[in-house]
Order: structure tokens, then sequence, then C-alpha cells
């Protein structure tokens, strides 16, 4: 099987390298040549346009950032679309809008390829061990076929269903989490305010029924939501707007989760 990459930033260089690693004949794109150049040294190709990566590619996999960018890839000037052949298989690693999945799926259908949104969850140093929760939407047969591909950097991967299902359900981990800094924070704040020291209690907490992932990256940034606002506060706004979008359009109540993840962006002076 013959391997497209395209999205070499920080979470997507680690997953092109083990994909390359793991033996699949692999063609590299990028906008910006530098990203290109820690893969000099490897097996992997590299070509000067995305049509040319899809014509030497059975299975396009694409982690760049936003919704307009992986239209561009895909359907734009020698895009995706305009190299790789039927039976192909175009696979979306980049959180974007479930309905911009559907739209290129219908587009990539007409054209006899399969499209599979799969974005993913971990980070640079999950995807660099192989153990990325990645989640899958799509037909059960491009899901499979992509499968030993994704296999190369996920632990676990999880088929949720249609095209835009993968989406969702990224959206709705990344709604909880930034929901639970808000009550983790203002857990430590109430907790300073009773007398209690807030490394002691991240201590205790870290060992506790209460623990979360959230709450670890708030100890672990000295008890304040200052590094995960500059880090990911805008990211975190974009999804969590997505997600109150989708709820709204499905006349759906987000209920108190949407709440505790617009107190957490407001504290992080991230409003929607």
């Amino acid at each position: 099987m013959r391997v497209g990459f395209i999205g070499l930033g920080l979470q997507g260089a680690p997953i092109a390298r083990r994909i390359v690693q793991s033996g699949f004949e692999t063609t590299l794109w990028a906008r910006r040549p530098e990203s290109l150049e820690p893969f000099a040294d490897t097996a992997a190709k590299t070509v000067g346009t995305p049509a040319e990566l899809a014509a030497a590619s059975d299975v396009v996999c694409i982690c760049v950032i936003a919704d307009d960018d992986v239209r561009q890839v895909v359907t734009g000037a020698a895009g995706v679309l305009s190299g790789l052949a039927p039976g192909g298989v175009i696979v979306v690693h980049s959180t974007i809008h479930p309905d911009t999945c559907r739209e290129l799926a219908d587009l990539a259908g007409a054209q006899g390829v399969s499209f599979v949104d799969a974005p993913v969850s971990g980070g640079p140093v999950a995807a660099a061990e192989g153990r990325l929760l990645v989640m899958a939407g799509g037909d059960a047969d491009a899901v499979e076929r992509a499968r030993p591909v994704l296999e190369t950097f996920a632990g676990p991967l999880v088929h949720l269903g249609g095209v835009g299902s993968g989406q969702v359900t990224k959206l709705l981990n990344n709604l909880l989490f930034t929901a639970n800094l808000s009550t983790a924070y203002s857990t430590f704040t109430l907790g300073e305010s009773l007398g209690v020291d807030p490394a002691k209690l991240g201590e205790v907490i870290a060992h506790g029924t209460a623990n979360s992932f959230a709450l670890g990256r708030v100890v672990n940034a000295g008890i304040t939501l200052d590094r995960i606002a500059a880090h990911a506060g805008a990211l975190l706004r974009k999804d969590v707007g997505l997600v109150a979008e989708l709820a709204e359009g499905a006349a759906a109540q987000p209920g108190i989760v949407l709440t505790a993840a617009d107190a957490t962006l407001g504290l992080m002076g991230h409003e929607r």
C-alpha cells in the first residue's frame, strides 16, 4: 500500500514518521519546504503538488489545521482529487466541522474515492510512540482499507460510524476537557480559600477518584491556566464553538458541560 501524507506540523510530522518507519512506500508534500527537511534521511519521497502525491498513493492522510486548509488541499488546483485514482482513500486527521467532511466525502465519492475523517487525540509524544487515540468516521470498508496505515500510530483506533462521526466525537472530547479545566482550577481556588495548599491538594487528587487529565495539566502548569491558554486557548474556543453550533442545529440541550466549558474560556481570556 502506497501512502501520501500532507501536513507535517507538530502533530503530523511524528505521525508521518511512524508511517515511513513502518515500511510503507510514503510520499510527502508540504506548503513550507522546511517541513520536509527532517525527512531527508528517510525513505520518503517528496513531490511538488498534492495531485502528484495523490497519483503516487493509495491512501492519502491529511493533517492540516482548518476547514479551508483541508478544502484547498483536497479540491484546489492540483489538489488531491486531481490525482487520486478511483479506489483510493482520503483520511483527514484535522479537527474540522463534520459538515465539511460530508461535503468533501460527496465530492470524493463522485470520483470513486472513499473519505474517512479520523481526528486524533494525545499529542506529538503519543504519535511518536504509536499510541494516539484515532476516532474514525466513514464507510466500514474504507476504514478497514486504511487501518494498516492508521495502526502504525494508533492506540486505539475506534470506528464511530459514518462520515463526520469521528469529528463529532473529537469535538465532544475537547468540550469535556475544556469543561474539566475550569472545575479543576476552581477546586484549587476554593481549597486555597479554605486553607489547603494547592500543590498538596493536587498531589492528593492525582491519586484519588477525582483525578482527570485536565487536572493534571493544571497542576503541571503550576495551578494556573495561563500555559494552556497560550498553547491551546484559541483551538479550544474553536472546538467549543463548533459543538455549540452542532447542538443548536440539532435542537439539543448541551447542558452544564457547555456552561463549564464557557467558564474555562472566560478564565483563559478566549471567550466565545
